[in-house]
């Protein structure tokens, strides 16, 4: 029977009823293998915190079943039910799929949970069907709700104290840190660090961000003048606080800079700016770090938090390449995170090294103002043009509200990502073919997510970087008015500029190595030291259970986190890492327990 004949006999409201209910029954039987079995063979089950206390993905009816047995009995989930204050039970494709999509709500023995179910349907199966995918999501910690809503703070602890502290007072001793140590320290103040931060504190965990520059908000504010987010503000949304309705569809960075200041502002984060960790090591029989930490002024603290968030994101510590006779070149070399704007370099040459974002972003600037540039190709670049990468958001303009976005977003495990991404990147290469055949004639070296061909955003999530978004650049490199030359026909450096294999030399009186960032490894390995760092692994990328490694869950050092990403990151993901936090605090979850880590 058809798709569309199965929905007029009978609802999806009903399917997906059906399905949880036969789910729930084999659940409270104890009946993993009758659970499993309501999964199409190859379907997927993504648990966020509710059943594993980590983010894990089982893909297949074997791994769900084992999964259910190793956490059915501690779990006791129950009261499965569709969410009936969400978006109704819909029919919609998703990658390729067919399916109905629900909303569900549940119950554990600790929380109260709830999920989404895209279901396969059949009206003539007791159950309704089969489930290609299962996601199920911890909402809240019973008796360890967030403060908001009706459990906001009543304000009676500084309210009217005449004579003794008000909320002023409360704040600037809650900062100080004289009299008590943070539970949770974050490193890094930007969208990563303050998301994180603020979660924490809607639990009542205390929690002390510290950031190397002078203001919140001068990660985005320092960048190059030119810079303005390249997805739609649709999705960019900080947790709790929306930007307002008038923003623009694409922010400059000075109003992001400018808000994050607000948002630590509003969400009463305690923040101390010209701070950074020089040191630190872990007391295991204590349960706690010991943090080195200098300040602006020169002198150094010591904290004793029990948890560290590392949030520096993927654009920490830059990468500068040791470049064949580099130490010859009389000009200006930067980073491309130290650039800023291109008006000292009118009438003068400036080679651009790397074609990511930034290297086209800041050879747009350098032309603009004047200069002659010449782009450096290192490797393959995919280019999409800023209006179609839009297109992977497109589940953002269906109509359900942002949370409802959010949580549909988060239940796509690795392999139907993979899978609506080809998709996704096939129909942008069709779209964008004039632009990247104009390329190619030039002599610009494309790809298109390697080795699967799955666009921009899996190479994000891969290795956070290696695409452009072309707001202008990729035409003036078709039209000659920015050059290009590939790196591997480079020779060397020479004092005037770059020499290559065939006698010609560019001149150049500036080179911007547009060169990318370390690993967040490496902060680590910095601060906290070799052993450290070793143990923990590669941080971002996909693991072998289809996960970010090492992201927003337990890590083989206990009580050291991390987040990253871009907004949508931050908003989504920033929720589950305190809950998890929350529950080694209040003694749910073993902070040096294996489960949680791959």
């Amino acid at each position: 029977m058809a798709m569309a004949e199965q929905l007029y006999e009978t609802s999806a409201e009903e399917l997906a009823s059906r399905w949880l209910a036969a789910f729930e029954a084999a659940l409270a039987g104890g009946d993993t293998t009758a659970a499993a079995t309501l999964f199409l063979p190859d379907g997927h089950w993504r648990d966020l915190v509710s059943f594993t206390w980590s983010l894990r993905t089982m893909d297949g009816r074997a791994a769900i079943a084992e999964a259910l047995d190793r956490t059915l009995a501690a779990t006791g989930p129950r009261d499965f039910q569709l969410a009936g204050e969400r978006t109704a039970p819909r029919e919609v494709t998703r990658a390729g799929h067919d399916v109905i999509e629900a909303f569900f709500t549940f119950e554990t023995a600790n929380a109260r949970a709830n999920g989404v179910l895209r279901l396969v349907a059949d009206a003539d199966d007791p159950a309704g069907g089969q489930a290609w995918i299962l996601l199920t999501a911890l909402d809240e910690i019973r008796g360890h709700e967030e403060l908001n809503g009706a459990r906001r703070p009543d304000g009676e602890c500084y309210s009217r104290e005449f004579g003794g502290e008000n909320w002023l007072d409360q704040r600037q001793r809650q900062q100080a840190y004289e009299d008590h140590e943070p539970t949770v320290l974050v490193v890094g103040g930007g969208q990563c660090g303050l998301g994180i931060a603020a979660c924490l504190g809607q639990l009542g965990l205390d929690t002390l961000v510290v950031d190397r520059h002078e203001r919140v908000g001068d990660a985005w504010r320092k960048r190059y003048r030119s810079l303005t987010l390249h997805n739609q503000v649709y999705i960019n949304h900080m947790p709790y606080l929306s930007f307002p309705s008038n923003w623009p569809i694409y922010i400059p960075k000075d109003k992001i800079a400018n808000w994050m200041e607000f948002y630590a502002e509003t969400m009463e984060l305690n923040v101390w700016c010209g701070t950074e960790p020089v040191g630190g090591a872990w007391d295991a029989a204590a349960g706690r770090w010991e943090i080195t930490l200098k300040q602006a002024d020169g002198g150094e603290k010591i904290v004793r938090p029990r948890h560290v968030v590392f949030a520096t994101g993927v654009s920490g510590i830059p990468i500068r390449p040791d470049l064949p006779g580099l130490s010859d070149f009389q000009g200006r070399v930067m980073h491309s995170g130290d650039y800023k704007v291109g008006t000292d370099w009118k009438d003068r040459k400036a080679l651009v090294l790397g074609t990511g974002n930034s290297g086209h972003d800041v050879a747009q600037d350098l032309h603009a103002h004047g200069a002659e540039v010449t782009m450096l190709q290192r490797g393959t670049t995919l280019i999409v043009q800023l209006d179609t990468a839009q297109k992977v958001y497109d589940m953002y303009q269906e109509g359900p509200p942002l949370d409802d976005c959010d949580l549909l977003a988060t239940a796509t495990p690795y392999t139907p990502l993979v899978e609506a991404y080809k998709i996704a990147s096939k129909m942008m290469r069709e779209r964008d073919r004039a632009l990247l055949d104009g390329l190619e004639a030039r002599g610009f070296r494309l790809d298109y997510g390697p080795p699967d061909d799955t666009g921009y955003q899996m190479k994000y999530l891969r290795r956070g970087g290696g695409y452009y978004f072309n707001v202008g650049c990729s035409d003036l490199i078709v039209d000659g008015s920015i050059g290009l030359e590939q790196f591997a026909d480079a020779d060397r450096f020479v004092a005037e500029g770059l020499r290559m294999k065939d006698g010609r030399v560019l001149a150049a009186d500036l080179l911007v190595t547009a060169t990318g960032y370390e690993n967040q490894r490496e902060m680590v390995r910095l601060i906290l030291g070799d052993r450290v760092a070793d143990d923990i692994g590669e941080v971002w990328g996909f693991d072998a259970g289809g996960e970010q490694r090492n992201m927003w869950r337990r890590t083989p050092q206990p009580g050291l986190w991390f987040t990253a990403g871009g907004l949508p990151h931050v908003r989504i993901y920033s929720k589950y890492l305190a809950q998890q936090i929350k529950a080694c605090e209040v003694g749910l979850i073993d902070p040096a327990a294996l489960e949680g880590r791959s």
